[in-house]
């Protein structure tokens, strides 16, 4: 009797209108698997009611389920739940990022460092020519010496990848560092010993550059794309800012007071806008003065510089100390686990985690620098695909960074000669223009790289390099377009490093050299291409300035196609394959902790 009078409740609540309740009455037999704990299904039927509790709960499916569904609709409402909206921060990602926020603003911190350092060079060289007293051609082997010196900290910066330590302490000194030459370049008067003080600086940058990059993917490994785009949106805020604290402080006029300096004088901007890298082209034949009276007050814009940069290495000194890695401040106790920690420890090992402890008992023999990518004994058991990726994605970034560094060293030198001659003043607006969309891009690149997948990001990319230089070959003779291209070629710039880091980085399953491999691959590309274009625009033309970055473009789609080959390629990975050989993947901390 009790059964008969649940069947008729439960009929009456979930019944459709015009719909006898004898066909709603016979619902709960076939509704037969609910969801059951954890996600699970558990096989639930009228015949074998709980007391008191079947009659409410049949009585919440049927009322949500009589909203409009029919028999079959509700039939699959009770039997699997709504999956919640999808929101553009997933909230395991979101949970992974505040287990990890206090790191992850500090390695943000230090890119920002690396931004401010390696833009500051162009428009004040000039006015340390006048503090040095030297040449244009001389004062231009300080531009060489601290990017020679960027790439060999590229280079060595993997070095003190190995633990935390002393990863923690490379970008504390790399970042003190950075603040020290701020503040003794206005102390150099010899442009040898500025020289050397920049190729301090460029050290210092190549070890950040590095290890930021391998820390986030170590951290975030499979979601790393969207860290290490705002990684490399930092670099760039500091790049635009960097100019901009500088700018107040330059010489309007000719920083060496002598007889004869004022047709000089005048052709300061232009100059300024025309100095590259250890290329001063055809500037050659403008007399500037070298010896006279020096006046310029660019000390107080490096002194700026240098205390908006102090509080970075306080913040890498306050992550070591929290790390328990201050031998002064060190203790036997290691660190409590906070509680979103704790709750990472207790909660049961999904299918993609993966252990800890094997991690880092495989740590001490993984690829951590390029020295050791090249001892034979990595190589046992590696197919040619394994080489193959770092190879080309390397080659990509080669080329891709390569136009970044002459497109921004000669759009200025080819919009003002001959066919566009632009004035020197409007001109002067195309790097600021360059720089400001690879800005916009890498932070519109945030959100973007959380729906879109890194190798996807990719192809978008070179593609639009490659057709934004086709463009701006036919369209040579407009300025209107000059400034179009300009921009759009800067946003499709601005993402290539972070997304070819983490496709690489996914490819090779976090085993392989590919962080180090590839910002010395992007490295060589910027100081080599610039040398290169700079020769032959000399020879050739201002025109060539455009086929080269075509040319550029076309072979970086080239390789990124080989690069898609050879994914293709590449061992998929298997839960029964060897961790030792760097063709396998490696057994990785899903948790996000740190390697001590």
């Amino acid at each position: 009797m009790r059964r008969s009078l649940v069947g008729l409740r439960v009929g009456f609540v979930g019944s459709v209108p015009h719909r006898p309740p004898e066909e709603g009455s016979a619902r709960p037999r076939e509704a037969a698997a609910v969801p059951g704990p954890g996600g699970g299904v558990s096989d639930r039927r009228a015949s074998e009611p709980q007391p008191g509790e079947e009659e409410r709960g049949a009585g919440r499916r049927r009322g949500r389920a009589g909203s409009g569904a029919g028999r079959c609709g509700s039939r699959i409402s009770a039997g699997r739940p709504a999956p919640p909206p999808r929101m553009w921060w997933d909230e395991r990602v979101s949970a992974r990022f505040r287990r990890n926020l206090q790191p992850t603003l500090t390695y943000w911190s230090v890119f920002f460092s690396f931004g401010l350092c390696i833009a500051f060079l162009g428009p004040t060289l000039l006015d340390l020519r006048c503090q040095t007293q030297s040449s244009l051609s001389q004062i231009t082997w300080v531009f060489f010496s601290q990017q020679f010196c960027l790439l060999l900290g590229s280079c060595l910066g993997g070095v003190f990848k190995r633990t935390l330590a002393q990863s923690l302490f490379a970008l504390f000194a790399s970042s003190l560092a950075i603040s020290l030459v701020f503040a003794i370049i206005p102390l150099c008067h010899n442009v040898v010993v500025l020289a050397v003080v920049m190729a301090v600086a460029g050290l210092a940058m190549g070890c950040i550059d590095t290890i930021s990059n391998m820390q986030l993917v170590k951290i975030y490994q499979k979601d790393s794309a969207i860290f290490l785009q705002a990684l490399h949106f930092f670099v760039g805020f500091g790049a635009l800012l960097s100019p901009l604290i500088a700018d107040p402080f330059l010489s309007d006029t000719n920083c060496i007071l002598s007889n004869g300096t004022a047709n000089a004088s005048t052709n300061l901007p232009h100059i300024r806008k025309s100095l590259v890298p250890h290329h001063p082209g055809n500037l050659t034949h403008y007399a500037l003065p070298m010896k006279g009276m020096v006046v310029t007050r660019v000390s107080y814009a490096f002194w700026i510089m240098a205390l908006i940069n102090l509080p970075v290495p306080i913040a890498v000194f306050f992550l070591l100390y929290k790390e328990r890695m201050v031998p002064c401040f060190n203790s036997s106790s290691h660190p409590l686990l906070s509680a979103d920690e704790l709750a990472m420890e207790a909660r049961p090992v999904e299918k993609d985690d993966l252990s800890t402890s094997v991690h880092r008992a495989h740590a001490a023999g993984g690829h951590d620098d390029l020295f050791s990518c090249c001892q034979s004994k990595n190589f046992r058991g590696a197919s040619y695909t394994y080489f193959a990726v770092h190879i080309t994605g390397a080659l990509v970034l080669f080329m891709t960074d390569g136009i970044v560094g002459e497109y921004s060293g000669f759009i200025y030198s080819y919009a003002v000669e001959e066919p566009l001659s632009v004035v020197h003043k409007v001109a002067g607006y195309l790097p600021s223009l360059f720089w400001g969309f690879i800005t916009l891009g890498r932070l519109i690149s945030i959100p973007v790289s959380y729906r879109m997948k890194p190798a996807t990001m990719v192809f978008i990319n070179v593609i639009g390099v490659l057709i934004t230089f086709l463009l701006l070959l036919i369209f040579s003779s407009s300025v209107v377009f000059l400034f179009v291209g300009t921009a759009s070629l800067g946003l499709f710039l601005s993402s290539t490093f972070p997304s070819m880091l983490a496709y690489t980085e996914d490819i090779l399953q976090y085993k392989g050299c590919a962080t180090t491999v590839l910002v010395t691959g992007a490295g060589i590309g910027e100081m080599v291409l610039q040398l290169l274009v700079g020769s032959i625009i000399h020879d050739q033309g201002s025109y060539s300035f455009l086929v080269c970055g075509m040319i550029f473009g076309g072979l970086a789609f080239t390789f990124y196609a080989f690069l898609l080959f050879f994914h293709r390629m590449y061992p998929k990975p298997s839960t029964d394959m060897d961790a030792v050989s760097p063709d396998k993947p490696a057994v990785m901390d899903d948790t996000g902790q740190y390697q001590r």
